[in-house]
C-alpha cells in the first residue's frame, strides 16, 4: 500500500509519501513540504499548494491520500487556512479517484507514539525510528505527514473490516424489510 500523507496547512503544506503493510517495515519513499508565502493572495496560495500536491501525486502514484482531519483551535484564522488547505488535498485525491481518509491529530499521534498527547518532538523521533531514517524530516510538518501515512497503513486494514461489516449490516437490514 503507498500512501500520501498531507499535513494540510497555507504556508507549510507537510507531504510525505510511505509505503508497506501492517504488520511489516514500512518504507518512506518520498517528504516534502509545499511552500507558500505568507503576504501572496489566498486563491494564489491554494493554486500553489494544488500544484504542489498533484506535483506529488503525478510523481508517487499513492493508492490512498491520508489527510489530517482539521481541528477547532483558538486561532479561526488558522483553522480556515488549514481547511483551505485540506480541502485542496482531498479534492486533487477525489478528482483522481484516490480513496481519501481523515485522521485526527490524537489518532495520528497515538498511531505512531502509543500517545494521543504525545509532541512534535515524539512523533518526530518515532517516525525517524519507524521509517528507519538517519534524522527526523524538519520541518515537523513533513514529518507530520510521514506519521499520518504511517497511521493509514496501519489503521486502513481495521476499517475496512469495519465498514465492510456496516454494509454487509445494512444490505441485511434491506433484504429483511423486502421480504
Amino acid at each position: 500500500m503507498r500512501v500520501l500523507g498531507v499535513d494540510p496547512g497555507l504556508t507549510r503544506c507537510g507531504v510525505g509519501v510511505v509505503e508497506g503493510v501492517a504488520g511489516r517495515p514500512l518504507t518512506m519513499v518520498g517528504v516534502g513540504v509545499v511552500r507558500t508565502p505568507a503576504d501572496a493572495e489566498l486563491g494564489h496560495r491554494l493554486v500553489a499548494v494544488e500544484q504542489g500536491i498533484e506535483s506529488w501525486l503525478d510523481e508517487y502514484r499513492p493508492e490512498f491520500v491520508a489527510v489530517e482531519r482539521v481541528f477547532s483551535q483558538h486561532n479561526v484564522r488558522t483553522v480556515m487556512g488549514t481547511a483551505q488547505a485540506s480541502a485542496v488535498a482531498m479534492l486533487c485525491a477525489a478528482r483522481r479517484g484516490i480513496p481519501v481518509a481523515l485522521h485526527t491529530p490524537s489518532e495520528v499521534k497515538a498511531a505512531v507514539t502509543g500517545s494521543g498527547r504525545a509532541d512534535k518532538a515524539q512523533v518526530g523521533a518515532m517516525v525517524t525510528r519507524l521509517l528507519r531514517l538517519d534524522a527526523p524530516p524538519k520541518p515537523a510538518d513533513a514529518a507530520d505527514a510521514l506519521a499520518l501515512a504511517i497511521c493509514h497503513i496501519w489503521r486502513a486494514p481495521a476499517q475496512n473490516r469495519l465498514q465492510q461489516a456496516v454494509a454487509l449490516h445494512a444490505a441485511n437490514a434491506t433484504k429483511g424489510r423486502t421480504a
